[in-house]
């Protein structure tokens, strides 16, 4: 068996980012950019009012103007304003010619065709924005490995850009094996249990926004399972197994990768829950034996699978470190690294019960994995360790 960190320094050495495809870009929109974007014209491509008014010449502000014209947005002219006059202007519209300052609507009194501004405070250059004053052309945009959320779309689509390049999200196939399961809302019959582990997958890997998801249920025999695998390595970018990695007479992964030129990296580390964890590679596609039981699978999946796609992706990985202190002594097994179900807050770290791999109930309560280190036995109230927060926390 190797250590933990072992396991996650091999994964992060054997893996690399999907190839990037250009996507329009409401499309790309929960990826990574995967290319510099620079602007291609000044944004604004004139000066423009922020705000409601009247666009004078600052120099003229202290003293009654005639009304000439007016100016609203999307206007396809720009008029030019002479000495001693005003031009009603309003929010994104273009500033006239020889106007250097907009007056506020509620700082300006008018009579008739003539205006006198009230703004002692007023400044040369208020409320316009000057040209290129959100990008000019030719600079940076936007960096590669930028995630475009939504702010990052919107930006975007305010300089003009329609498209864009970014890394692909992987598509993800999910064998479960198991002929004691049975699908959630059918009777269970004698020595049945629910099958939860493509559930719980399934709605991890969603959450990361992955939408391409094919789950596949495959009886515990090896050519069945040899089969299948086969199949998903045709397309699949990442490939997930639940169940069938330990030692048993019935757990056949181990050769059914074998079979299928899967390069096995590493079976078994130094952990409670999720011991039996096997990672191989077959070319550039990672494939992840992960044990049966419900809680080693989601331990696993946020250790190890979850800082995978992100390599794949390169979208940043929503499980954080931090530290916190233990509200409660605890004692553990030397030799395995625990990821204990817990609530923290405030800095503290409460460890839930219900912590047997079979058990999610703790795990449907948590808000983090307390990490309990491989080589230590106790841990004292008031000890501060390292606590990774589930995603959405």
């Amino acid at each position: 068996m190797i250590s933990v960190k072992e396991a996650k320094d091999l994964i992060r050495s054997r893996l690399s980012s999907l190839e990037s495809v250009r996507r329009p870009l409401l499309q790309a929109a929960g990826s990574v950019l995967a290319e510099n974007i620079y602007a291609s014209i000044d944004i604004p491509a004139f000066e423009q009012s922020s705000m409601d008014g009247y666009a004078i010449r600052f120099a003229d502000k202290d003293q009654p103007l005639t009304v000439s014209g007016e100016m609203a947005a999307g206007a396809g002219y720009i008029k030019t304003l002479e000495p001693g006059t005003a031009i009603r202007i309003f929010t994104g519209a273009p500033v006239p010619d020889g106007a250097d300052t907009i007056a506020i609507q509620e700082k300006v009194v008018r009579e008739g065709d003539t205006i006198k501004i009230n703004d002692v405070s007023l400044n040369q250059g208020f409320a316009v924005r000057a040209k290129g004053s959100e990008a000019k052309a030719g600079t940076l945009a936007l960096a590669k490995d930028t995630y475009l959320g939504p702010a990052a779309v919107a930006y975007l689509a305010g300089i003009g850009v329609a498209d864009v390049p970014v890394y692909c999200m992987p598509s993800v196939a999910i064998l479960v094996t198991g002929n004691e399961l049975q699908t959630p809302g059918v009777a269970l019959e004698p020595g049945q249990v629910y099958e939860s582990n493509s559930y719980s997958l399934t709605a991890a890997l969603r959450e990361t926004g992955i939408s391409h998801i094919h789950v596949l249920r495959i009886e515990d025999k090896l050519d069945s399972l040899k089969y299948q695998l086969a199949s998903v390595l045709e397309w699949a970018d990442l490939v997930l197994l639940t169940g069938g990695v330990s030692v048993g007479d019935y757990d056949f992964v181990p050769e059914a990768a074998r079979h299928n030129g899967v390069e096995e990296v590493f079976h078994k580390v130094k952990q409670r829950p999720g011991k039996p964890l096997f990672f191989g590679m077959k070319d550039r596609i990672p494939v992840f034996g992960l044990p049966g039981n419900p809680s080693s699978v989601l331990s696993c999946f946020y250790n190890y699978v979850l800082p995978a796609v992100e390599m794949l992706s390169r979208k940043r990985n929503p499980v954080k470190s931090l530290r916190a202190k233990m509200a409660n002594d605890y004692k553990k097994p030397a030799g395995l690294t625990q990821f204990l179900k817990a609530n923290t807050s405030e800095g503290h770290v409460r460890i839930l019960g219900a912590q047997l791999s079979y058990q999610l109930s703790s795990f449907a309560e948590a808000n983090c994995l307390a990490v309990l280190e491989e080589e230590r036995e106790e841990y004292q109230a008031g000890e501060e360790i390292e606590v990774l927060m589930l995603p959405g926390f």
